[in-house]
């Protein structure tokens, strides 16, 4: 029997991923990056920050202040959002940045492999959007039926 090296037994692993079994463990990944919090730091981290009603979220990525992502996703909570930020720095999607002024600049950017992940939510997020109105209908016409 051969024995491999180390990146042959890495390779190996990766190519056995499988979110379809129980022990994967890219199925905690996935768990992770289908919140929509997540969603939502990533669509506005790698936007060019000018939201408003009907907009989508393009231009270059930039990186945020805490506050501004705190008022940009309305309904997030303090303890939500710091929970987030901080899986999202673990698994490496976003990097933090401490300034030490009075009071500390904390600011966050997407990485690299960040910014891969990005596009995919971004077309999620505008998925959604433009078809809200027909999971409405449907969600209006199962309704009635079972009613």
């Amino acid at each position: 029997m051969a024995t491999m090296t180390a990146a042959q037994k890495r390779a190996q692993t990766k190519a056995e991923y499988d979110a379809f079994l129980a022990g994967c463990p890219s199925r905690k990944l996935l768990d992770r990056i289908s919140d929509k919090w997540v969603a939502l730091v990533l669509a506005a981290l790698g936007s060019d920050g000018s939201h408003r009603f009907g907009a989508d979220c393009a231009g270059e990525p930039r990186s945020m202040r805490y506050s501004e992502l705190s008022r940009l996703l309305a309904g997030v909570s303090q303890k939500m959002l710091t929970q987030t930020l901080r899986s999202l720095e673990r698994d490496g999607l976003i990097t933090r940045t401490a300034t030490p002024t009075v009071p500390v600049t904390v600011s966050y950017e997407l990485t690299d492999l960040g910014l891969s992940l990005h596009q995919m939510m971004r077309g999620l997020k505008a998925w959604a959007e433009t078809n809200m109105d027909d999971v409405l209908a449907n969600r209006a016409t199962y309704d009635a039926r079972d009613a």
